[in-house]
């Protein structure tokens, strides 16, 4: 979890409680100015043991995400998170070349079973709810059933389509979710240039 979420979660549980700061730097045994410094953010590096020590004195620890205050509603729940590798960037329109960034990672629920992720562009998708600038999660995977939204290598460029194969006819169609595109059509040799890489399982968007 990132220092600036403990910290937002130190301060919803104080409010939770009712403590002061100075409620706080009692039952925790830290100075009262050194918690005011780390609750406002006047240092850059606070140390690690001084923030899990106030984690402690309020009933906050790693395996409790969200305070107290949040369980007395029903429809909101913990998180448990995982860092997913970005691998660059997916056309939803025409194929763009993939950048592939293994350095980047993007947080998603661990109940998202994915092994990669892409960023992506384009509208050809949005009938499917994926807009430009979304994140796509991806489940790694050679093949997918017809119908399937996947992420589809042509050559050295990326595009996420609706897949649809028809092996009797040795014919790969690959179908986007706005009828303003045509739906892009392999046949016979052609399909040696085109490679499945994942099934899109999930995706996130930004509140707008």
């Amino acid at each position: 979890m990132e220092f600036s979420d403990r910290i937002q979660l130190i301060k919803a549980e104080l409010r939770n409680k009712g403590w002061k700061y100075a409620d706080l730097a009692d039952s925790s045994g830290i100075p009262l100015s050194t918690i005011l410094k780390v609750l406002s953010g006047n240092t850059r590096s606070p140390r690690i043991d001084t923030v899990e020590a106030i984690e402690r004195a309020l009933g906050l620890d790693n395996k409790q995400p969200l305070p107290s205050l949040f369980s007395r509603f029903d429809n909101i729940s913990s998180i448990a998170t995982q860092r997913v590798p970005m691998l660059g960037e997916i056309a939803c329109g025409e194929p763009i070349f993939a950048n592939e960034d293994r350095e980047s990672y993007v947080q998603s629920g661990r109940e998202v079973n994915a092994d990669f992720c892409l960023t992506a562009r384009g509208d050809s998708m949005v009938g499917a709810r994926i807009l430009d600038g979304d994140i796509v999660f991806c489940h790694s995977q050679e093949m997918v059933d017809n119908g399937e939204i996947a992420a589809v290598i042509i050559g050295d460029e990326a595009t996420l389509k609706r897949v649809y194969y028809y092996p009797e006819k040795k014919k790969l169609v690959l179908q986007a979710e706005n009828p303003k595109y045509e739906p892009f059509v392999y046949v016979g040799g052609e399909l040696d240039e085109i490679r499945i890489i994942g099934k899109a399982i999930a995706f996130q968007s930004d509140v707008k």
